[in-house]
């Protein structure tokens, strides 16, 4: 039910507080409180503006960061990476001419657009980002509505500061039973993206909840809404608790002094009513489960590090059957084959997804007086300049470079292959980012997705290793 006819969900609340018009399309107009852009979805909407006698209408509402296509190599600049330099080059002159904050590879505060939103403060509890990238999601982890948009939506958020959308569904994803030790946020999303399936979530807001999720600090609910596009939904998130509050105060864009407790006051009402009614309320049971490491060409491709490679034939519907097996032909793996011990050539830690503070201290404690494999290229990849200061301040950077991990500079890195951290053809990577898609991390790479600690043995010992091994010993 919708909130302004009855009972409502956290979705309903924010959605409805942000709606301006019901447009005739059957579309809703919603005003977007923040606006963040990213180099490789900004330029042709800047074009736009231009070419429309446009200017930007709200430029304090809107920060700019460089993340995508940058270099991540120590001591590096807008030409480090050749490949980049005319997108950087294009943001930095566009945000200047649109009085916008950019924050460039030279600033403090620049990392990836989905890390920084949240650690300045500039994404809070009960508000509507947007950004041109789907895994704007993240900030659900705040109780917030987190949208990715297109170029040409972008371009509609620079003119007016609005949205027309189709409101999603309503939809909640229950996480029942408490996990066990060595089980993080992302062994949870993975294990709902396998119960669920990468359309699962289609067409959804979808609300996280339960004890294990409630029990999650901040930064792994951020990680848990990450992957909500990954289940085919248009956004996650959490509904905000005392643990949000505290992330947010004192943060560089949230509310100040009374300012902050008012807000509180207010957020404090963002919790789905006990008779608000989802189109789709489902439970994944996480208590006795393993890590979840994937196995395939789609997150839903996943099991326990305990399980075995699946057999094609088992699948009685034809299509996932044919799809199964073409997966296992691109990963060169075979029916049956144990997860464990799948032998691994590049590790890396880094993304949107598992890219902040704690996710580097969960690998470190694994790392920690030992070293990389013989033969595989690891590499760690902070997700803000911020968090590689507070890394370093806790001597994690000595940690990781002792035992033969690359330490490098903020950016989106070997998620996504349109820099230079790329895996060869052919080439096995164990990741903590959100896609193991064909081509993925680099033509003809294989990727395996895993936790931070998880990605951190499978380096140690050059295969996929259960975690809870190494925590054990």
């Amino acid at each position: 039910m919708r909130g302004d006819a009855g009972p409502s969900t956290v979705f309903d609340k924010i959605w409805d507080a942000h709606r301006i018009a019901c447009l005739d399309d059957g579309r809703e107009l919603i005003f977007v409180d923040r606006h963040v852009l990213q180099e490789t979805t900004s330029a042709v909407a800047f074009a736009g503006l231009r070419r429309e006698g446009r200017t930007v209408r709200h430029p304090e509402l809107t920060i700019a960061t460089q993340d995508h296509i940058v270099s991540t190599e120590p001591g590096r600049d807008e030409d480090t990476y050749p490949g980049g330099r005319e997108l950087l080059t294009l943001m930095r002159a566009n945000a200047l001419q649109g009085h916008i904050r950019h924050f460039g590879i030279e600033d403090p505060r620049q990392g990836i657009v989905h890390v920084i939103a949240p650690e300045l403060g500039f994404a809070l509890p009960g508000s509507i980002l947007a950004c041109g990238d789907s895994h704007t999601s993240t900030a659900g982890g705040l109780g917030a509505l987190g949208i990715g948009v297109g170029t040409s939506e972008v371009e509609h958020v620079l003119a007016t500061q609005t949205l027309a959308l189709a409101r999603p569904r309503n939809m909640r994803v229950r996480f029942a039973g408490r996990p066990g030790a060595g089980i993080t946020a992302k062994d949870l999303i993975l294990l709902a993206m396998g119960a669920l399936g990468v359309a699962g979530g289609r067409g959804c807001a979808v609300e996280y909840a339960g004890e294990a999720v409630q029990a999650l600090p901040v930064e792994g609910r951020l990680t848990l809404c990450n992957m909500s596009i990954e289940l085919g939904a248009r956004l996650g998130l959490v509904a905000p608790d005392e643990k949000t509050f505290e992330y947010v105060r004192g943060r560089e864009y949230a509310p100040a002094g009374p300012l902050f407790e008012q807000a509180v006051r207010a957020w404090r009402g963002l919790a789905s009513d006990a008779d608000a009614v989802f189109d789709r309320d489902v439970t994944v049971r996480c208590d006795g489960i393993a890590p979840q490491v994937t196995w395939g060409t789609n997150p839903s491709h996943v099991g326990g590090v305990d399980g075995r490679v699946p057999d094609p034939a088992r699948y009685d519907d034809a299509r996932q059957r044919d799809s199964v097996a073409a997966a296992l032909r691109y990963m060169g793996l075979a029916p049956g084959m144990p997860l464990e011990g799948i032998p691994i050539d590049v590790a890396f830690i880094g993304s949107c997804t598992n890219s902040r503070l704690s996710d580097l201290q969960a690998a470190a404690a694994v790392v920690r007086g030992r070293h990389v494999a013989p033969g595989v290229r690891a590499l760690v990849v902070p997700g803000s300049m911020s968090v590689k200061r507070e890394a370093e301040a806790l001597g994690l950077h000595r940690i990781f470079r002792e035992a033969g991990f690359e330490w490098r500079e903020a950016g989106c890195s070997m998620c996504v292959s349109i820099n230079e951290d790329t895996v060869p053809a052919g080439a096995r990577c164990i990741a903590t980012s959100n896609r193991n898609f064909e081509n993925r991390q680099g033509a003809g790479s294989r990727t395996h997705l895993a936790s931070p600690a998880m990605v951190a043995a499978a380096a140690l010992h050059g295969r996929i290793t259960d975690v809870r091994r190494e925590t054990a010993a």
